[in-house]
């Protein structure tokens, strides 16, 4: 009674007795009293008119009305802002549609025609404000609301930074901050049912919708869809194929690995996607490009690419014009999920009108990109990136195990970070960086590494998902092999068929192909048996002149015609083909000869610790250094090192002097004296020839260039060699061989350290 009373007594002055302000907010004790005073007044008269006795009366003067006055509740918009629009967007793009056709207009014209487009989004936008519609979501409330939580719990963004901008309201430059901003999808991959995104930070810094409308260049998350999944589907590699990571430089581009410093020579494809090496995916990409493989990204819904993408060579590390969002790059990972198949990702499932009557309901639309073994094998590529790659924070993170694969990504100067990953039921992608582009590559002691960032946020949405629904999340199976993809052995050096060069020096591998499209069948090519020898830490072909104390036998040498095969039109510096930290490194194989100065050694000062000999390093080609015992004016050799060793133990009471040789067999002057238990002196003055004398040259027919200026006999043309005292023109041209001797045929030393008969020039440059 006491509440109808109130009612019946609001139309007399509605603003003054209705208990709500005009946003919806309950109005203060006092300004509600205007209203409960009418409502008494209406009572009075209800007692006056018979309508209720005293005792009805008494007791609704008596009834607290205001327990009955409402909380305001929030509209959909303000509880879930991103999630309220974005579904309204789409609905009118739906409705927007349906209209067209109604009208008989081909929806597709709406994608090219402007004026068109906003005609019909203005009418559909009409539509879904007045026309009662029920939109049913493909989200699930739980991971969304999961999802959110967790993103707020963060701690790791980074720094928040103060600009400027305009107040919205005064139009006045005020202070506005600038905080890290992070965008999240999760799908499922066997519908596209987006199940869960994250929008940002904050929707009142920003409305835009940081998982579905952000525009953004992808890192090295490119490198599976463009690069490593193409040339497998071409049958150009498989999961373990040779890649070359050697700098090249096209005009004023030299790109870089992340570190700038870094490069790893011949490495297995699985290690170069797994430590997201750029050098060697840019150089697969070359191989590549001219068959267009960006076509592949717009099959896989890739919306704003442009001419340029499928042309420049930088794309392939995710250098995008326009860039790409986390729902399009979300999605296309999840096509590896499917088999090969992608399945576009969607918000709306179904929408009603006021009789409930559907008049839209989504169908799913499979697309084959890849094959379902290409799909296969660069998962299994992945896994790596988790276990022992750039992703393995974010596997530590995760509070349960699954078959997951991911990759990582990071744009030029840290501006962007991504991490996507997928087991067989969903696919989580997320990203974060400013808004206004700015390099998140500061305040890491506080914050962390932008890298390590981005893992432990996509480890913490992915727990939140999981706690949220653990069945869907944990897939109960793993990724299964497609019949045609099998495990083949190979040299690991040219990803051809094992050779027994190739099996002698230990170099076969074996990894994962597509047999459908490619096996190694071709026998390997690469190697030739060689002496070698180890200079700072490389392995290079020995000189002919070496001495045979320092020569490792039964290597190999690379071919120079492989070399330049592998370095390709990119060319580059055949010595980093087998750098040391390279996972294909064998102190058994050479790639390269090493260009010898020609000079002597440099001097070496030993010192004496104990019985510890150790002395100084020496020149730059020096391939081992002579012990010598002079003590009582002796001079027995005590022993020969190689160059990596700078330090021996000796017997007491004797003194030393260490001689270093170079690759050609030139020694250095002898060191200082140094005694075990003495004092250290000063070295000896040289000898005039103090230097080992190496084999006389062959002398069929007129020598080879045959001393130091390499300027007596057997000349020929006159093209004279710079190298060493047999004047076997190791750095020269045309000495001693076919080319720059009239009457010396096959005789002298070869350059780049040919055996004696000199019938191989110098190889050519690779081209640029």
């Amino acid at each position: 009674m006491p509440q109808a009373a109130y009612i019946a007594g609001i139309p007399q002055a509605p603003y003054a007795h209705t208990p709500f302000t005009n946003t919806g907010v309950l109005k203060s004790e006092e300004a509600l009293k205007p209203g409960i005073d009418r409502m008494k007044t209406v009572l009075y008269r209800m007692k006056e008119a018979g309508y209720i006795n005293d005792a009805q009366y008494e007791e609704a003067l008596n009834y607290d009305i205001t327990a009955d006055f409402r909380s305001p509740e929030l509209a959909s918009e303000d509880r879930y802002p991103w999630l309220t629009y974005e579904l309204e967007n789409r609905a009118k793009e739906i409705i927007a549609e349906k209209l067209a056709k109604d009208d008989g207009v081909d929806p597709e014209r709406l994608k090219s025609e402007k004026k068109l487009n906003e005609k019909y989004m203005i009418l559909a936008d009409r539509d879904v404000r007045s026309k009662g519609y029920r939109i049913y979501s493909t989200i699930n409330k739980d991971m969304y609301d999961a999802m959110q939580k967790a993103a707020d719990n963060f701690k790791y963004y980074g720094h928040t930074y103060t600009g400027k901008g305009k107040d919205p309201v005064t139009g006045e430059e005020v202070d506005i901050e600038m905080p890290v901003q992070v965008g999240s999808i999760l799908i499922e991959n066997s519908t596209g049912r987006i199940l869960s995104f994250l929008g940002g930070r904050d929707f009142k810094t920003t409305e835009l919708n940081h998982a579905t409308q952000a525009y953004r260049p992808n890192g090295s998350t490119m490198k599976p869809l463009l690069v490593y999944a193409p040339a497998i589907e071409y049958g150009v590699i498989g999961a373990g194929s040779p890649l070359v990571d050697v700098k090249f430089s096209i005009g004023s581009w030299s790109p870089n690995n992340y570190i700038a410093s870094d490069e790893r020579g011949l490495i297995p494809a699985r290690e170069a996607l797994a430590d997201s090496q750029n050098i060697s995916a840019l150089r697969l990409y070359n191989d590549i490009i001219n068959r267009r493989p960006a076509e592949y990204l717009a099959k896989m819904g890739f919306s704003k690419l442009q001419p340029e993408d499928y042309t420049n060579l930088s794309t392939g590390i995710g250098a995008l014009e326009v860039g790409t969002t986390v729902e399009e790059n979300t999605n296309a990972f999840a096509t590896f999920a499917n088999g090969g198949q992608f399945i576009e990702s969607y918000m709306i499932e179904k929408i009603e009108d006021l009789d409930g009557n559907v008049i839209y309901q989504h169908e799913v639309e499979p697309v084959q990109v890849f094959s379902p073994e290409t799909s296969y094998i660069v998962t299994d590529m992945m896994r790596d990136v988790l276990t022992k790659g750039t992703g393995t924070v974010a596997k530590n993170t995760l509070k349960f195990s699954s078959d997951f694969a991911a990759k990582t990504g990071t744009s030029q100067e840290y501006k962007d970070v991504w991490l996507v990953g997928y087991n067989p039921n969903v696919s989580l992608g997320v990203w974060m960086g400013y808004d206004k582009q700015r390099s998140l590559y500061a305040f890491n002691n506080t914050y962390l590494q932008p890298s390590v960032r981005i893992n432990k946020l996509w480890g913490t949405l992915m727990n939140a998902m999981y706690d949220a629904d653990p069945k869907l999340i944990d897939a109960p199976t793993n990724f299964k092999a497609p019949k045609n993809v099998v495990t083949a052995s190979f040299c690991g050096i040219s990803g051809l068929a094992p050779s027994a060069a190739c099996s002698n020096a230990g170099l076969v591998r074996s990894d994962l192909f597509n047999a459908k499209v490619f096996l190694p069948s071709q026998p390997d090519d690469s190697l030739a048996s060689s002496s070698v020898v180890t200079i700072n830490g490389k392995t290079y072909n020995a000189h002919p002149n070496t001495p045979s104390e320092f020569v490792k036998s039964g290597g190999a040498g690379i071919n120079q015609a492989f070399i330049k095969r592998m370095l390709g039109r990119l060319g580059g510096n055949p010595g980093s083909l087998l750098p040391k930290n390279s996972s294909l490194s064998n102190s058994s194989v050479s790639a390269v000869d090493f260009p010898a100065d020609g000079s002597s050694p440099a001097t070496v000062t030993a010192s004496i610790s104990g019985n510890t000999l150790s002395w100084s390093g020496s020149s730059n080609d020096v391939v081992g250094y002579r012990i010598y015992n002079v003590t009582n004016g002796g001079n027995t050799l005590v022993t020969s090192v190689l160059e990596a060793t700078q330090s021996i133990t000796v017997a007491s009471g004797q003194a030393y002097v260490v001689v270093a040789v170079d690759i050609t067999g030139l020694t250095s002057g002898q060191s200082n004296v140094v005694s075990t238990g003495g004092s250290e002196t000063e070295p000896e003055p040289e000898p005039e020839e103090n230097q080992e004398q190496p084999p006389t040259p062959p002398t069929n027919g007129n020598e080879g260039s045959g001393n130091e200026n390499g300027s007596n006999n057997g000349t020929g043309s006159g093209n004279n060699g710079t190298g060493s005292e047999n004047g076997n023109g190791s750095n020269g041209s045309n000495n001693g061989n076919n080319n720059g001797n009239n009457n010396g045929n096959n005789n002298g030393n070869g350059s780049n350290g040919e055996n004696n008969g000199g019938t191989t020039p110098p190889p050519e440059t690779p081209s640029q």
